[in-house]
């Protein structure tokens, strides 16, 4: 198993670069990314998506890349017809206001669109550097995400020892199940016929009886059920979706050997056994 959560941050610096990568993951029923980087190494971002998506097949993940440039070389421009818009425009109301203050050089190099200020950047060396450093943080990440999952594998399963232990406490139960249903319909031949019991007729009575409320067959379908929950989890790296859907099914069993049982240990049993169903699926919502 592989958790959907996870951390990590790798950061790296130069002379005149440092750069750092953060990735979170978080639990989701559907596979969501989202990149947040500079934006002129954006032609990078599905790359840092493939990179990713290659480890994660389901959940949430927000990947952060941060860069801090240091002495970077760069290139500025002058827009004169801008500025001199600008000087003729704030003359002008300076005249007719009757200030004799002039603009001046600092007010126009400030004035929108009169620098046009570019950093020379080589996009990919950019992504030379960034790319070994990601690797390393989704190798972080993806290593935490699998230490993880192999706890919560081992607790997941822990539940599943109760729940069998509990099914062989039902199976033993059996019999008793049984002879409560006899003892039930002998009781009540005998509130209406007295002493007058037809003893063919107790039997036909107890063989449908026996036919509607026995839990054999939903015993049979749970312990399989139980069984091909171990099988998915040792052979799927990723099987919270299949397991998921056989919680269900274990679900339905549990609940109907509760509604046909009438023996209390039994009823004891089925309760520790939602309640072991129950810590299996809120620990599921967190596994890929």
């Amino acid at each position: 198993m592989i958790s959907m959560t996870g951390f990590a941050n790798r950061e790296w610096a130069a002379a005149d670069i440092s750069l750092s990568v953060e990735i979170k993951g978080y639990n989701s029923r559907f596979m969501e990314m989202h990149v947040n980087a500079p934006p002129w190494i954006s032609r990078y971002e599905p790359k840092i998506r493939e990179l990713v998506g290659a480890v994660c097949g389901r959940g949430k993940v927000d990947i952060a890349v941060r860069i801090r440039e240091n002495n970077m070389p760069i290139s500025v421009s002058v827009n004169a017809n801008a500025a001199s818009a600008y000087m003729q425009a704030i003359n002008g109301l300076a005249g007719e206001l009757g200030i004799e203050e002039k603009a001046s050089l600092s007010l126009l190099i400030g004035m929108d669109g009169v620098l046009d200020i570019e950093k020379n950047r080589d996009e990919q060396r950019y992504w030379n550097m960034l790319e070994p450093v990601l690797k390393e943080a989704i190798n972080i990440f993806q290593e935490e995400r699998v230490r993880e999952g192999k706890q919560t594998q081992d607790n997941i399963l822990n539940f599943i020892d109760k729940m069998e232990s509990y099914l062989k406490i039902i199976q033993a139960y059996i019999p008793d199940i049984e002879k409560s249903i006899k003892d039930n319909i002998k009781a009540r031949f005998k509130e209406l016929v007295d002493n007058e019991i037809d003893d063919n007729r107790i039997l036909a009575e107890t063989a449908m009886l026996l036919i509607k409320y026995t839990i054999s067959e939903e015993i049979f379908r749970l312990s399989s059920h139980l069984g091909e929950f171990r099988a998915e989890a040792a052979r799927n790296e990723r099987p919270g979706k299949k397991l998921d859907f056989l919680c269900q099914e274990i679900n339905r069993e549990v609940n109907t050997i509760g509604s046909k049982s009438t023996v209390l240990e039994v009823s004891r049993a089925v309760v520790e056994m939602k309640e072991s169903l129950e810590n299996i699926r809120e620990q599921l919502r967190n596994v890929e």
